[in-house]
């Protein structure tokens, strides 16, 4: 055997055991089916009744990162995501900062995960529990649930893809009932007729393009997540295929399913002035088409969404980090390590608290805002280097595309950089601080940048 054979055979690998319907609902798991449900009353606000028509402008342009995504894991078919695409398809010290940010968004994800249906059940148990200190009754569920999803990721990638599956189904039953009792809603008093209406779509008294633009910067919270699926590459089939096919998939699914049930919410109640509270706006929907029942399975619905989404966010962390060790960019023994079910299983546990501590600092809000803040630079980062890769450096192989090789990935740049713009400053002060930190980090592991971050050649597709 070779000395390259060699030390190829020694780099840790994960196992390829899932496929690309595994990816779809991982991908739809994380993005979450209700992911336009917390935004619909803000976003009919800020559209002025045209979240539906936001919503799908948003779709088609995150479909365009979506595709710079799952091509550059075509070529580079490892886990990593974006710190191994902007890494190898630009420079290595931006790939580490790149990854850093996406870690950010990642450890984030379950953090909100955990927050949000740490609260929700919070209120539901304090009627029950009046002698327990609230912030105590917090610290409590927060460890509990951060506890569940370590445990279930522990187990390995399979267990979690079929709670992720059971979930998905789960949210799925609930929202199309949701559905199926606002047609009848609306059929029953007025027939075909109050099915069908453009004004969800165009409404020419209230339609301002302004209001256009800043609600798709919103909406477009809808779809954060669907990168995730790339973190998967190694544990996957054929991942030249399944990537791309997955991540534009889900961009497509979230888009048309979301808008769905933002159009038919809008018919159902078409005046947003009207909502007794903007934040829950949809909930009073549920109520008027179902009554308390679906209003209550709803709420229960989203603190399962929430908890599916703390499990695979984990696991999305668990393999970044996993990939940044195996490049010894991190310490290489804590963070390359694999058990014996070929499972990143110290850093799930490391994300499981980190993301209980987070849970316990952070208020929703802030860490919501944070998340977009490390998001959209990694988006910006991979469009980027998917027009670098496979435009101004292509040689030989199939001739260069300047439509979808050029145009595409500049295209997803530009709408990911508007957005990322729009943040509130508080949200870029706190992702500007982490940011600093990674910098300061890859300075001092490359003695003052003057040597590249190590990243390894792996390029085994299986």
């Amino acid at each position: 055997m070779t000395e390259m054979a060699v030390e190829q055979a020694a780099i840790p690998r994960l196992r390829r055991v899932l496929g690309l319907w595994d990816l779809i609902f991982y991908g739809i798991l994380v993005i979450q089916p209700m992911a336009a449900v917390p935004l619909f009353g803000i976003g009919q606000k800020l559209s002025n009744g045209h979240m539906v028509t936001t919503i799908l402008i948003a779709m088609l342009a995150m479909m365009l990162t979506a595709s710079s995504y799952g091509r550059m894991a075509s070529v580079y078919p490892v886990a990593g995501s974006a710190y191994t695409y902007v890494g190898r398809g630009l420079n290595a010290h931006l790939g580490f900062v790149t990854g850093w940010l996406i870690f950010l968004d990642y450890v984030i994800v379950p953090v909100t995960g955990i927050i949000y249906s740490s609260l929700t059940v919070q209120r539901v148990l304090t009627p029950f529990l009046p002698q327990l200190p609230p912030r105590l009754m917090f610290a409590l569920l927060a460890s509990f649930f951060a506890a569940a999803i370590t445990a279930l990721n522990l187990r390995g990638i399979r267990t979690a893809a079929k709670a992720n599956i059971g979930l998905l189904f789960v949210m799925s039953v609930v929202i199309i009932l949701f559905m199926l009792l606002a047609i009848r809603h609306l059929f029953h008093p007025q027939g075909w007729a109050g099915l069908f209406s453009w004004e969800p779509f165009y409404d020419a008294r209230t339609f301002h393009l302004s209001s256009i633009a800043t609600a798709t910067s919103f909406a477009a919270l809808t779809y954060i997540g669907f990168d995730s699926v790339t973190t998967l590459a190694e544990d996957v089939h054929n991942p030249r295929r399944n990537i791309l096919l997955a991540t534009v998939i889900v961009c497509a699914f979230t888009g048309i399913f979301s808008g769905m049930q933002i159009y038919l919410g809008q018919l159902v109640w078409p005046d947003w002035r009207s909502f007794p509270n903007l934040e829950t706006a949809f909930m009073d929907v549920t109520r008027r088409v179902g009554g308390p029942l679906l209003f209550e399975a709803i709420a229960v619905i989203l603190v399962v969404s929430n908890f599916g989404a703390a499990l695979t966010g984990q696991i999305g962390a668990a393999r970044l980090l996993f990939s940044m060790g195996r490049d010894s960019v991190l310490p290489k023994s804590v963070f390359a390590y694999l058990d014996p079910k070929k499972n990143p299983s110290h850093n799930i546990l490391i994300i499981g608290l980190l993301a209980f501590t987070g849970a316990m600092v952070l208020s929703y809000e802030l860490a919501a805002e944070c998340l977009n803040f490390g998001a959209f630079l990694g988006f910006m980062g991979v469009n980027l280097a998917a027009f670098r890769e496979l435009y101004l450096r292509r040689k030989g192989g199939p001739e260069r595309r300047f439509l979808i090789d050029a145009v595409v990935p500049i295209a997803g740049f530009l709408f990911c950089l508007a957005i990322w713009a729009s943040l509130p400053w508080p949200a870029k002060i706190a992702g500007s601080c982490w940011l600093v930190a990674g910098v300061i980090y890859d300075a001092a592991q490359t003695r003052g940048f003057r040597r590249e971050p190590a990243m390894v050649d792996f390029n085994e597709v299986g």
